[in-house]
């Protein structure tokens, strides 16, 4: 009787569990990665996310959704430009150096927990707000072409690249203000 409650409840305490990803252009992605589907099945397992500690590039995929992407807490680069994005919660993703999230339909994006960000790529959303003061190691922000009344860049002292053009502030007196080429 305990070996059979024993293999009802392994299932549930970790061995196996698979990620769940429901935007099925983004999970062909990932179980065709086989740096990432490292089994090689047609899942991919919560310790294969965790495990993975390289460069997601699924950009112009048609990918409306990246739920999932949580799971992998090391990925340090996320590339995800050019598909039909609303939202993006990166989170969890505490690793990531890069994030390039370029022409989705963004309207908030919250980078709060991603520290040790170097570069940030949200050009062509819907974005009217962006924090980056958490995001002090960040050497290269793009966020033109967005609906950005204001950005403040004081805590930003790495920042070496700016472009911010097409918001509602004048871009140029951004650069000149924080000494930015």
């Amino acid at each position: 009787m305990k070996l059979l409650l024993l293999l009802l409840v392994l299932p549930f305490i970790g061995f196996g569990q698979n990620v769940n990803i429901p935007d099925a252009n983004f999970k062909a992605y990932l179980v065709g990665n086989i740096n990432i589907n490292t089994n090689g099945d047609k899942e991919i397992q919560v310790s294969e996310a965790s495990a993975f500690n390289d460069t997601i590039d699924c950009s112009i995929l048609n990918i409306t959704n990246l739920k999932g992407i949580e799971a992998f807490s090391a990925l340090t680069s996320l590339s995800c430009g050019g598909n039909q994005l609303t939202s993006l919660d990166v989170s969890k993703n505490t690793a990531l150096t890069e994030l390039f999230c370029y022409y989705n339909q963004l309207t908030s994006l919250d980078v709060s927990k991603n520290t040790a960000l170097g570069g940030l790529d949200c050009d062509g959303n819907q974005l009217k707000s962006l924090d980056v003061s958490k995001n002090t190691a960040l050497t290269d922000l793009r966020c033109s072409y967005n609906q950005l009344t204001s950005l403040d860049l004081s805590k930003n002292t790495a920042l070496t690249e700016l472009y911010c053009n097409e918001n509602h502030f004048d871009c140029d007196a951004m650069r000149s203000k924080y000494g930015i080429d």
